[in-house]
């Protein structure tokens, strides 16, 4: 509290707001709260958009020890996805052109990790999460799997697409006001989590997008792209015959070791 005083103070005396100013930034604010509800955290995008949960990120992941690169959780991570068995279809009838994605969950040294708790989730072709349509009641392109004997997973979805975040509220108006675009460039998140080992939230991002270099919400690390393969109609890797063209993801993740608690009264 301290700290926040101090340092909001100091931007008090620099900016020297009118009354006018002080009282349109404490209605920001409060739209700020009318606009959040279960489905949309409008103070967690607020947070994303001016680059503060990627710093809270950046501060708590200093050292991955080999282990794959965090981002962002975003706002539209729900709790109790639907557990799926491996090579489940996600969509949820969500549109799009498939995706067949797969990968191995490893320790920092390679050992497989059985039984590791992966959730998947994604907007669709259009741009939209499954909470952003009001007569959905279902999830779609969202679910939960967990990995093989040898740490693999694999699950069909759709190809992900550049999208904007949602720009009606007052996170939109900061938009706006300073000229910035809403898009997020294309990508997968993963939660992961395993016994021993510290949760992984991440992104795949797509190699070429447009919004790589200018993300909304700062999530893009150069170690998270990743090309999405075009295949031809026939066999895919699970035995399905696809009639049509479709994408693929190959990737694997790493799982930093958790550390151990603390004991307390150690010196």
């Amino acid at each position: 509290m301290t700290s926040l005083v101090r340092h909001l103070h100091d931007f008090i005396r620099d900016a020297e707001p009118t009354f006018d100013e002080w009282l349109a930034g404490i209605n920001f604010l409060t739209r700020t709260g009318h606009m959040s509800t279960d489905k949309r955290q409008e103070f967690i995008l607020l947070s994303e958009t001016l680059g503060v949960s990627m710093l809270v990120d950046a501060i708590n992941h200093r050292n991955r020890d080999g282990a794959t690169e965090t981002t962002v959780l975003g706002p539209f991570y729900v709790e109790g996805a639907p557990e799926m068995p491996l090579g489940a279809n996600v969509t949820g009838g969500l549109k799009g052109e498939p995706l067949f994605a797969e990968g191995i969950v490893s320790s920092p040294d390679g050992q497989p990790l059985l039984n590791a708790a992966v959730d998947v989730w994604q907007s669709d072709a259009a741009g939209f999460y499954d909470v952003q349509y009001a007569d959905r009641t279902e999830a779609g392109l969202r679910g939960r799997l967990h990995t093989n004997s040898n740490g693999r997973f694999y699950f069909w979805s759709v190809m992900p697409t550049a999208y904007p975040i949602p720009s009606d509220g007052p996170v939109g108006d900061m938009l706006k006001a300073t000229k910035r675009h809403p898009y997020r460039p294309a990508h997968l998140h993963f939660l992961i989590a395993a016994e021993g080992y510290e949760t992984l939230i991440t992104h795949l991002f797509v190699a070429g997008d447009q919004y790589l270099d200018s993300d909304a919400v700062f999530g893009v690390k150069r170690s998270l792209i990743r090309t999405y393969t075009r295949e031809a109609a026939g066999a895919a890797p699970d035995g399905r015959k696809m009639t049509t063209p479709w994408w693929r993801l190959r990737n694997d993740f790493r799982l930093k070791r958790a550390e151990p608690p603390a004991i307390q009264g150690a010196r």
